[in-house]
This record gives structure tokens, C-alpha cells and sequence, in this order.
């Protein structure tokens, strides 16, 4: 059992059914998911358009290599491009965010001819022996090492230190445009642009991980058209599919063109591309980018009313919100479940993590605040 599998009578909660914002446990129960399973179900549990999608692409073709063109494997393609920022006109799809981010910096490293990679203090970006040597805390890294070498990090936000950083010999620079695992981390202004600045003068690809903070999270379809950047390389997994288990990246001609030979067996199979067009042409048609911006505007005032100096600060973008408690987040996400039916994660030690489908309303953001209200506002001692 992890660090915060959620138990009731002593067992984990189990669950055999979704619906929207809400999971249903095997007693019937109801619980409103403020997690999205990592950011993973954006239109939120059993969408009808996903699983329409789904059930039409079983009946036709389950799988065929990606040899072979297939309508579903096409349509996903187009949309996925046409839903980054211009520039991006290639992609490849793999099974996962950490195939997706070892399939970035294996084509930075062919397409600039350099091995070194810059990375972030705080940084996540997956379990693979390339992805995971780009991850910053040493939990995830340390029984498997020596891992893959050339990688240096430098403090998340700090221009100057990554200035220091990226030189001639750099492949690539990989950031989050709002750091996930690491703590709901939101950069200082300019700091995308100071990274863009950097890598261009030095010949690297700026690397975006938008595999949580991707899919319309942030109150728009990507993290960094917020800020106005678009990078070399964007990988993207997650919420992609809806649920299926599926990632991508997505390139500038000049990566596509220099980039060495990379595939995978289920790379781009019909039944999850099928989910993939979907949920890309349900939020962009259903404007939920711009939902969540206005719900998350909503939760964070909210929230700030509500907890005022019982928390140490309320951050994000969006619908993924962290609140930095002043006590463990795993105990707060455990009563979170266990007395209020609400489902939340932690980011790290002591950041709640809020990362709801982005079809949640008012009414489910006044429910946690309420909730979370009952379990932080008397702990005044802390």
C-alpha cells in the first residue's frame, strides 16, 4: 500500500464505477474526486464522447502497428497539432508521460549533436532510466543509480543560475511550466522566457513537460500559452486519452528533421488515438480550457477566504491548485476521504494537490472548500 492509498474499516477503498467529478466505491459510496487520478480524467469519468469513441474503434480495429495509416491513429494527429502552440507541426505517440519525456531528450540529443541535459530542482518527469535521471529527488532515484549521465540541475525559477547552466555543449533545457509532484510550483514571470531566451542562443531545445500541466488544466489548452512560449519539444500523457493509457510529443520541423530513429510496438494504436481525438475535440469544442480557468479563479478566492492564515499559501493555475499546509498533506488528503468523501493527493510533504475534472462547478468547489475548512480551521496550534 502507498503513501497515501486511503483506507476505510481498514481496507483501501475500492472502486467499480465514475461518472463526471465522481468515483463510486464498491459500498456505494460516493466521492467527489478532486485528483482526477493525477490530472488524468480532464472531461472527467466515463465521457460519453471518449467512450463512444472507444467502443466504436474495439468494434472496427483493435490494433494494427503503425506501419499501417489508420483513420483513428490520422485524426489524433491532426488535432493534437492543431491544439499546440504554432510551430509544433510533428508528433509521435507512445504509451505514457515517461516514454514521452525519454522520447524528448533522445531527440534533442540527435537533433543538436550535445549530450548535457538542463533540469530543475523539484523536477518530475518519470520512472525510466532517462526520464528518472532528469527527476530531481533522490526517492525515486537512488536504488537504481549509476543512471544516465550529462544531466545538471539548477534551482526551479531562478533565470540567472540557468543562465550559468546552458552553454554550446547543452541538448536540452526540460522544464515543467508549473511544477507537479514537486509542489504545485508556479515560475516567476518571464522565468519561460528567460529559458526560451537561453536555448536559442545556445543551439539547445527548450523541453516543456506539460504531461499534468497540459489538456486545458491551466485555463488554457497548454501551460505555456499562458506565458507566451512555445517550446522545441512538448511532451504530453495523462489526461490525453482521458483515462487510456497514452502520451505524446509533439516537435518543431528542425527536431523532426534531426532526430535519429525512435518507435514503440503500440505506438499510436486506433483504439486509444480514437480516445485521444475525442478528448482533444471535446475540450477544445466544449471551451473547458476556459471553464477551468474561471472554476480555479473561483477555488483559489475561495479557498483564501476560507483558510486565511491557517495555510501558508494557496498557488496555481487553473484547476491544479496546491495548498501549502502547515501539517502533513497525507493526513489531510486521508481525512479529506475518510470524513468528507472527497478524494485529493499530496505533492510532497506537506502540499495538497488539487486536480479536479475539469467539468466541476461551483458547486463542487464550494464542497471542498467546506470540507477543507472543517479540517484545517481548528488545527490553530499548528
Amino acid at each position: 500500500m502507498s503513501d497515501h492509498d486511503f483506507v476505510s474499516g481498514g481496507k483501501p477503498i475500492g472502486i467499480e464505477r465514475g461518472e463526471g467529478p465522481y468515483l463510486y466505491a464498491t459500498d456505494g459510496t460516493e466521492y467527489l474526486d478532486a485528483g482526477a487520478s493525477y490530472a488524468c480524467t480532464p472531461l472527467g469519468h466515463s465521457h460519453p464522447a471518449v467512450v463512444d469513441a472507444v467502443q466504436t474503434q474495439v468494434g472496427e480495429l483493435t490494433f494494427v502497428d503503425s506501419s499501417y495509416p489508420v483513420q483513428s491513429r490520422e485524426d489524433a494527429y491532426a488535432a493534437l497539432v492543431t491544439s499546440t502552440p504554432d510551430g509544433l507541426d510533428g508528433a509521435w505517440f507512445c504509451n505514457s508521460g515517461t516514454e514521452a519525456n525519454e522520447a524528448a531528450l533522445k531527440f534533442a540529443r540527435s537533433a543538436t549533436g550535445e549530450s548535457t541535459i538542463v533540469a530543475a530542482t523539484r523536477s518530475f518527469h518519470g520512472r525510466t532510466m532517462g526520464s528518472l535521471a532528469a527527476t530531481w529527488k533522490d526517492k525515486y532515484k537512488k536504488p537504481f543509480e549509476p543512471l544516465a549521465g550529462d544531466v545538471a540541475f539548477v534551482p526551479y525559477g531562478d533565470g540567472d543560475e540557468l543562465a550559468d547552466a546552458v552553454d554550446d555543449e547543452t541538448a536540452a533545457v526540460i522544464l515543467e511550466p508549473i511544477q507537479g509532484e514537486g509542489g504545485i510550483n508556479v515560475p516567476p514571470a518571464g522565468y519561460l522566457e528567460t529559458a526560451r531566451e537561453l536555448t536559442d542562443e545556445a543551439g539547445a531545445a527548450l523541453v516543456f513537460d506539460e504531461v499534468q500541466t497540459g489538456m486545458g488544466r491551466t485555463g488554457e489548452m497548454w501551460a505555456c500559452e499562458g506565458a507566451g512560449v512555445t517550446p522545441d519539444i512538448l511532451t504530453t500523457a495523462k489526461g490525453l486519452g482521458n483515462g487510456l493509457p497514452v502520451g505524446a510529443v509533439a516537435v518543431r520541423d528542425w527536431i523532426a528533421d534531426g532526430a535519429a530513429s525512435h518507435n514503440a510496438t503500440f505506438s499510436g494504436g486506433p483504439v486509444v488515438t480514437a480516445a485521444v481525438h475525442a478528448t482533444i475535440s471535446t475540450l477544445v469544442e466544449e471551451e473547458w480550457p476556459a471553464h477551468a480557468a474561471e472554476v480555479g479563479d473561483y477555488l483559489v478566492d475561495e479557498l483564501e477566504a476560507a483558510l486565511g492564515d491557517e495555510v501558508r499559501e494557496v498557488r496555481g493555475e487553473g484547476l491544479l491548485v496546491g495548498i501549502e499546509l502547515k501539517r502533513g498533506a497525507n493526513r489531510v488528503a486521508r481525512d479529506l476521504a475518510l470524513e468528507h468523501e472527497i478524494l485529493a493527493l499530496p505533492a510532497g510533504r506537506t502540499v495538497l494537490r488539487l486536480l479536479p475534472p475539469l467539468v466541476i462547478g461551483e458547486e463542487e468547489a464550494d464542497r471542498l472548500v467546506d470540507a477543507l475548512g472543517a479540517i484545517i480551521e481548528p488545527d490553530t496550534d499548528s
